[in-house]
């Protein structure tokens, strides 16, 4: 058993040392029987309720879900010391994971533990390395060029455009291509494509995880039915990604050698004796992909690009930097994107802003200590990730979008490199998410295209007012529509060429 994560305090058994809490003497709001917490919160804004709670009761607290006791936890550093103590001490949820296989669906790496963990990541971080990722990029700009003429045509006609929707598809396109040599062209198609069915997956999942009550076990819904359906789509299309696979590696062997695709990595992996891993592990890994790839890339887009129309400073200094690479869109290299240090910033600012993922679901596998709090063995914990970097009294203006900040020297107020400890938006330790190199060369790309060929005429909700944030596993700008307007050729203007 690995030893109890531990901060540096000493142990309790000495006399000098502080007390140590147990869990149930944490703070919390007052739970009701059997539900829990659950009543006074709400599922689509779950994220803001902890966040609400824990400025109320601190950085160490406590709360039910149903009857599952939580503990929430904000210090940045005992969250990222958390994380570091996966897969053996910490893991995700055991429940959450029974809910995905409930569904029919199979959980790959993202939700495998211990040995069966082991042996699927290092399958999937060699398919992500930056190195690899680089050899991706031909792919990456055909799905752009699409892109291109999709928002092309939209401005020609005028038309306003779901942007989240437009966003899920370039990214869905995206993870197909790289991951499974799969060309599935949700963009130039409007017809039953597989964006549509995934869409239903992560909603579908979080509801369930906080309900209080399992009520599709007993009368399925017209949603329920509905997410059935889609799944059986989904899982169909696996199998048939698999099957493509297995039959280019068959027609060429010498393919077995140097897989072009992660899938067919992972299945050259899969066929060699000894290795521990079957069908189920690919199809888990093809459903891991898609469902990552195409949620928590394209949100980050929809967020910047909002960011970037609210803030028309902050939008010129990306075209000078733009605009200084002088190269057309067709010769954004890696090296070009690389050197795009102001809109990494922007990046880093909008992932500080506004995380994916704004809180870790974790479970303790052992009796340990997290802060001065005796945990028992299976306990929930939920790290919030945001919570420090939109403190005041760490970041100066914590509520503005200020992408300045990521270039400054490190600085007492979590400016610079300090930032970067506060804000740790792919998570950390052994499980850090290994497809972060391709969410950020596919968020670069998909902006410097927008910014190179189009000028953002509208980029925000029907209304006017500031886009919710909608809580469905993933946290999304809920209802943000774009409309854009075509950039003519070798168009300056003075913002632009001065930065002003």
């Amino acid at each position: 058993m690995a030893p109890a994560h531990t901060t540096a305090l000493p142990p309790a058994a000495d006399p000098t040392a502080p007390r140590l809490r147990s869990f149930d003497e944490l703070p919390g709001p007052r739970p009701l029987p059997l539900v829990g917490n659950v009543l006074q919160m709400r599922t689509d804004r779950f994220h803001r309720d902890l966040e609400d709670w824990a400025r109320v009761y601190g950085p160490m607290m406590r709360f039910r879900l149903g009857p599952l006791p939580v503990m929430v936890v904000t210090d940045q550093a005992l969250v990222g010391a958390l994380l570091r103590d996966r897969p053996y001490g910490i893991r995700r949820p055991e429940f959450a994971t029974e809910m995905l296989k409930e569904m029919e669906l199979k959980p790959g790496v993202f939700n495998a533990e211990g040995e069966a963990w082991q042996r699927q990541r290092r399958m999937v971080m060699a398919a992500f390395l930056p190195t690899q990722v680089r050899a991706y990029h031909p792919t990456l700009l055909k799905v752009a060029d699409r892109l291109e003429g999709r928002w092309r045509q939209a401005a020609r006609d005028g038309r306003t455009l779901d942007l989240l929707h437009e966003l899920m598809r370039y990214t869905v396109d995206g993870v197909a291509g790289l991951a499974f040599g799969a060309d599935v062209n949700t963009l130039e198609s409007d017809g039953d494509i597989i964006q549509q069915h995934l869409d239903k997956v992560f909603p579908a999942w979080f509801e369930r995880m906080t309900a209080a009550v399992p009520y599709w076990r007993f009368v399925k819904l017209p949603a329920d039915r509905a997410l059935d359906r889609s799944v059986k789509v989904i899982n169909q299309a696996i199998d048939d990604f698999i099957a493509a696979s297995r039959r280019r590696l068959a027609a060429d062997p010498g393919l077995r050698a140097a897989p072009r695709n992660m899938l067919d990595a992972m299945v050259v992996a899969a066929d060699e004796p000894g290795s521990g891993l079957n069908d189920d592990d690919l199809a888990g890994n093809v459903i891991t992909m898609l469902l990552a790839g195409e949620d928590t890339t394209a949100i980050t887009i929809a967020w910047l690009l909002y960011y970037l129309y609210t803030h028309p400073v902050v939008q010129a200094k990306v075209r000078v930097e733009l605009a200084s690479l002088d190269a057309a869109h067709a010769s954004l290299s890696p090296e070009h994107l690389a050197a795009m240090s102001y809109l990494d910033a922007c990046i880093n600012e909008t992932l500080r802003l506004k995380p994916v993922a704004p809180f870790q679901p974790m479970e303790t596998l052992h009796d340990m200590v997290i802060g001065d709090v005796q945990v028992p063995a299976g306990t929930m914990i939920m790290g919030l990730q945001r919570h420090e970097a939109m403190d005041p009294a760490k970041v100066p203006q914590p509520d503005v979008f200020l992408p300045e900040r990521w270039l400054e020297a490190e600085g007492e107020h979590g400016t610079g490199p300090g930032l970067k400890r506060l804000s740790i938006p792919f998570g950390a330790g052994p499980r850090v998410c290994p497809g972060r190199h391709l969410a950020i060369t596919e968020i670069k790309l998909a902006v410097a295209m927008l910014l190179k060929h189009f000028e953002l005429e509208y980029v925000g909700t029907e209304d006017g007012q500031p886009p919710r944030e909608l809580m469905a596993f993933t946290m999304s700008p809920l209802g943000l529509q774009m409309r854009l307007r075509e950039r003519r050729q070798g168009q300056r203007d003075r913002q632009e060429v001065t930065g002003r």
